[in-house]
C-alpha cells in the first residue's frame, strides 16, 4: 500500500506542470465559453461578422440536412444580389464563400452533439490546443518553458477573444497546427534519453526480426508510436489546410524546410504514412469542392481560383525554364508569382507600421520579454541544438510572409478606419507570429527571476519563484484588461453592441414579413437565414432596378442609417423615381436606424 502511494506522490510530483495544464485548459473552456452563453439565447443565436455567420449557418444545415446549399430561386432574376455577405451566389444556389473545414468539422460534430454545441466547439479546440502546446514547446525547449509559456498562451487576449468569436475559423487552425507540430516531432527516430539524439540504427526492419516479432506477437512501441505520429501528423495538417488553405503559402515551405533538416531519419514508411494522413485530412474539402464548385481545387473565391491557376502556369513555366536556361521566361514566371501571392500590392513601409500597431504597442508585454528572450537566445546560437535552430528559423520565416502579406492589405472591419483594436483582421491572421513569440517570452522571464538569485537554497528558490509568479499575475491583469476593456471592440463593449443589435433585429422581424427582402449594408449578418438580404445601398440606380425587379414578387425593405429629410425627398423625386421605386419610411429603430418600404409605383 505504501509502495502504491510513494509511486502515484512520485507520478505527481514528476506531472504536476502537465495536470495544472489541464486544469488550466477546462477552465479556459468555461471562460471562452462564457461569452455565447451569456449574450446568446436558444431564440437568439447571432454573430458579429459575415464569416461566423456564413460558417454557422452552413455548419448547422449540414448537421441538420447534410447539405452545403441554400435554394434562392429569386436570384435568377436578380442577378445573385439575394445573398449576405461571405455568401456566394451560384444561379438559383447560396454556398460557401470561405474554407470548407470548419463547416465540415463542426457540422458533424454537430450531428453527434446537436447544433446547440457549435457556439462552443472552438472554445473546446482552443482549450485542447492549450495542452497540445505545452506538449510541443515541452519537446522543443524544456517542460519549465513549456510551462511558463502556457500560462501566457492561457491569459493571451487574441487567443481568447477569438475564441469567444468561436464562428472564426482562426482559433481551430491554429490549434491543428499545434497538434500537427506536436506529432511531427515524433516522426524523426529519436534515443529516449536526455540528449534525446538522433538514433544511428537503421530504420529498415530485416526480414528475420519482422519474422519473430510477427510470430511472437511482439510489437516496438517506440516504432509503432513513431509510425502513428507520422500519420497523425499528416492528418492534423490536412485538417488544418482545408480550415485555412491560405496557409499553405507559409505552412508549406515550412514543411519542407523540416524535410531539408531531418531527411536522413525519416524512413520511407513513415513519409508514406504522413502523406496518407495529409491525404485524408485535405479528402473532405475536395469532395465538395468537386461537388461545389466543379473541381477538386476551386473554392468559393473566384480570385484566389485564378490566383491558383496562374501559379500553377507561372510554375510549371519556371520549371521549364530552368531546364531549357530561359531566364526571361524565368522572370516572367517569377513575376506572375509575385502578382498573384502579393494580390493586393506589397507595401513594406505599411507592413512594419502595422506590426507595430499590432503586436509592438498593443501586445507590448508579450513583444517586449520575447525580443529580449530571442536576443539572449542569440548569443548562444553557438550551442543551440538542431530544433532550436529549426524553430527560430521557422517562426521567423513565417513572420516575416505573415506581416509582409497581410501588413500590405488594408482592413476596414472596424467603421472607424483610423481606429486599432483587437478585432481587427491583423491580430487575428497573426496568431501564428504571437504564439511563435510566446516561449521567447517565457525562455526570457524564467532566466529574467533567475538573475535575483541563483542559488537553489530554499529561500532563495522561493523568492525567485515568488518574482517570476508575480510578473505572470500583472501580465494576466494587463491582459484580460485589455480582453475585456482595452480597446472599442473589447469583450464589455462587444457584449453592449450585441445587445442593441439583438433589439434591432426583433423590432426588424416585428415589421416585416417572413419572405421579406431587405436592402442593408451592415445588418446582413444579423437579418439571415430569417429574412432574405441584400448587401447594398440605394445610391446605385444599376442595384436600384435590381430592386424593382425584387419588388414585383417579394415585399422590400431598406434598413440603414435614417435619411435626413432632403435625401429622402432626393431619392423619391429623383433617384428611386427613375427605375420605378418609392420609398416609405415604416418605423425609427434605435437611435440612428429606420426601416423603409421599397415598393413599386
Amino acid at each position: 500500500m505504501k509502495t502504491k502511494k510513494r509511486e502515484s506522490g512520485k507520478l505527481l510530483k514528476k506531472n504536476w506542470r502537465l495536470l495544472v495544464v489541464i486544469f488550466l485548459s477546462i477552465l479556459f473552456f468555461f471562460i471562452a465559453s462564457s461569452y455565447n452563453y451569456i449574450s446568446q439565447s436558444p431564440d437568439y443565436v447571432k454573430w458579429g461578422s459575415p464569416d461566423e455567420n456564413a460558417n454557422y449557418v452552413f455548419s448547422k444545415i449540414y448537421a441538420e440536412e447534410g447539405s452545403l446549399t441554400i435554394k434562392e430561386k429569386h436570384n435568377l432574376q436578380a442577378a445573385g444580389l439575394i445573398a449576405p455577405r461571405s455568401f456566394k451566389s451560384d444561379g438559383i444556389f447560396l454556398k460557401p464563400l470561405s474554407f470548407l473545414g470548419i463547416i465540415l468539422i463542426y457540422g458533424n460534430l454537430a450531428k453527434i452533439f446537436s447544433t446547440s454545441a457549435l457556439p462552443y466547439l472552438t472554445p473546446f479546440f482552443a482549450g485542447l490546443g492549450l495542452i497540445f502546446f505545452f506538449l510541443f514547446i515541452k519537446r522543443v525547449f524544456t517542460e519549465k518553458i513549456a510551462f511558463l509559456s502556457s500560462l501566457l498562451l492561457f491569459s493571451f487576449p487574441v487567443y481568447i477573444y477569438y475564441s469567444m468569436r468561436s464562428l472564426f475559423h482562426n482559433v481551430l487552425f491554429i490549434v491543428f497546427v499545434i497538434i500537427f507540430l506536436f506529432f511531427l516531432t515524433y516522426i524523426k527516430n529519436n534515443k529516449n534519453n536526455k540528449g534525446n539524439k538522433l538514433e544511428k540504427k537503421s530504420c529498415k526492419l530485416k526480414w528475420k526480426e519482422f519474422k519473430a516479432n510477427f510470430f511472437s506477437l511482439k510489437i516496438n512501441k517506440s516504432k509503432t508510436w513513431s509510425l502513428t505520429a507520422s500519420f497523425l501528423s499528416g492528418l492534423f495538417l490536412g485538417l488544418a489546410l482545408i480550415t485555412r488553405t491560405a496557409e499553405a503559402l507559409w505552412l508549406l515551405p515550412l514543411l519542407f524546410l523540416g524535410w531539408l533538416f531531418y531527411f536522413r531519419s525519416i524512413s520511407l514508411s513513415k513519409l508514406v504514412l504522413f502523406l496518407a494522413g495529409l491525404w485524408l485530412g485535405l479528402l473532405p474539402m475536395f469532395l465538395y469542392n468537386q461537388i461545389l464548385y466543379g473541381a477538386m481545387w476551386q473554392g468559393g473565391y473566384n480570385q484566389m481560383n485564378q490566383s491558383l491557376a496562374q501559379i500553377g502556369q507561372a510554375s510549371s513555366q519556371a520549371l521549364k525554364s530552368v531546364v531549357g536556361v530561359q531566364s526571361g521566361y524565368l522572370y516572367q514566371a517569377w513575376q506572375v508569382l509575385a502578382d498573384n501571392i502579393f494580390y493586393f500590392g506589397f507595401k513594406p513601409w505599411q507592413s512594419v507600421m502595422v506590426f507595430y500597431l499590432y503586436f509592438i504597442k498593443m501586445f507590448w508585454w508579450i513583444f517586449a520579454p520575447a525580443a529580449i528572450g530571442f536576443l539572449m537566445l542569440l548569443a548562444k546560437i553557438y550551442k543551440w541544438p538542431k530544433k532550436y535552430w529549426y524553430y527560430i528559423l521557422a517562426w521567423l520565416f513565417l513572420s516575416l510572409i505573415l506581416i509582409f502579406y497581410y501588413g500590405s492589405w488594408k482592413f476596414t472591419d472596424n467603421p472607424d478606419p483610423s481606429s486599432h483594436t483587437i478585432g481587427n483582421s491583423y491580430t487575428r491572421y497573426w496568431l501564428p507570429i504571437y504564439l511563435g513569440a510566446i516561449p521567447l517570452a517565457a525562455y526570457f522571464l524564467d532566466k529574467f527571476s533567475s538573475w535575483f538569485f541563483k542559488s537553489r537554497k530554499t529561500l532563495n528558490f522561493f523568492f525567485k519563484q515568488a518574482i517570476l509568479y508575480s510578473i505572470f499575475i500583472a501580465i494576466f491583469l494587463m491582459s484580460f484588461y485589455f480582453l475585456i476593456f482595452g480597446s472599442e471592440e473589447g469583450m464589455y463593449y462587444s457584449y453592449l453592441k450585441f445587445q442593441q443589435g439583438k433589439y434591432v433585429v426583433k423590432e426588424v422581424f416585428r415589421e416585416t414579413e417572413y419572405n421579406a427582402v431587405i436592402v442593408t449594408q451592415y445588418h446582413d449578418k444579423l437579418l439571415f437565414p430569417e429574412r432574405k438580404v441584400i448587401n447594398g445601398l440605394l445610391s446605385d440606380n444599376n442595384m436600384n432596378r435590381y430592386y424593382a425587379v425584387v419588388a414585383k414578387s417579394l415585399p422590400l425593405y431598406y434598413f440603414n442609417f435614417t435619411f435626413p429629410e432632403k435625401d429622402f425627398n432626393y431619392l423619391n423625386q429623383r433617384k428611386l423615381a427613375e427605375v420605378g421605386l418609392c420609398l416609405q419610411k415604416v418605423k425609427d429603430i434605435g437611435e440612428d436606424f429606420s426601416l423603409y418600404r421599397l415598393f413599386l409605383k
